[in-house]
């Protein structure tokens, strides 16, 4: 929990770490702490005044200020009210919005913003923009090595914000792959797997979304050497990454951007069509 609860036990954490090297977060922190900091004294409060009434401590309230930790928007919300700042504060979410993810899901959202096409093929995982919450928690909590508490919510929120792309006017075209081994796996439990299985027959009733399946049964399929993940943009330029290939770096060029294409066109008829790929997914939850 990141507020304090109805028993009045106090959080430890009113925003999340931030690393000291990224200097366009640290930049834009000063700017909010100094900025938090003004409007605390302007109520004439002090820094354990303000941390007692939002249920934080002075320490952290003073991290906050210095720039050292990224805050969280609903405490923004809660000091906006106590400090009577008329919105002033609670409006900093806006600065923060970019900032307060990791710099490689910055980087991945904002070519994911600017895409028209997505063709995303996943062999192992359900991609994350298919997943529910519950799933991705799930998923992080059983990565090696364990995420801190303050850094699982901070990926969870990273990734919860990627999946608005899916609901962007004008929406992008996007077709997904999906090994059947994916959406059998009950990660996060029985009733977990259930409902990410509702959530992805919802999200392909969307007119530009196709989510296909591939059968366990195909012997051979030239998708066995990992993800294969490509963006396409309205200037006709792209970018792409394959596990297996390129070392797993992202690629622009359009030879290397070619072979991933013809791949992914070959796994993408290979896989059920999404008519059948939806009749697959209702038999599975039927099994769940």
């Amino acid at each position: 929990m990141s507020v304090q609860d109805v028993d009045g036990v106090v959080a430890e954490d009113a925003g999340w770490e931030v690393d000291p090297g990224d200097e366009p977060v640290m930049a834009v922190l000063a700017v909010v702490g100094r900025r938090l900091k003004d409007r605390r004294e302007r109520a004439g409060l002090s820094a354990a005044e303000l941390g007692d009434l939002t249920g934080y401590g002075e320490d952290m309230i003073r991290k906050l200020e210095r720039g050292d930790r990224i805050p969280r928007p609903e405490f923004l919300d809660r000091a906006d009210e106590v400090l009577n700042a008329g919105g002033v504060v609670a409006d900093l979410k806006n600065d923060l919005r970019e900032v307060r993810y990791p710099k490689p899901i910055r980087d991945l959202a904002k070519m994911e913003g600017k895409a028209v096409e997505f063709n995303m093929y996943t062999n192992f995982d359900i991609h994350g923009l298919l997943q529910t919450d519950e799933f991705s928690r799930s998923i992080m909590q059983g990565w090696r090595p364990m995420y801190t508490p303050a850094q699982l919510e901070r990926y969870l929120a990273a990734r919860e914000a990627r999946r608005g792309v899916l609901m962007k006017d004008p929406a992008p075209e996007f077709s997904f792959v999906q090994e059947e081994v994916s959406l059998r796996r009950p990660v996060g439990g029985r009733m977990v797997l259930r409902r990410q299985l509702e959530h992805m027959l919802e999200v392909s009733e969307l007119p530009h979304v196709s989510i296909q399946v591939m059968p366990t049964e195909r012997a051979e399929h030239p998708g066995s050497s990992g993800v294969i993940e490509i963006l396409k943009f309205a200037d006709g330029k792209a970018v792409g990454r394959m596990d297996g290939d390129f070392g797993g770096r992202p690629v622009s060029d359009p030879k290397r951007l070619r072979f991933l294409d013809l791949r992914y066109g070959i796994i993408r008829s290979m896989a059920l069509t999404p008519v059948e790929s939806r009749g697959f997914i209702e038999r599975l939850l039927g099994e769940t």
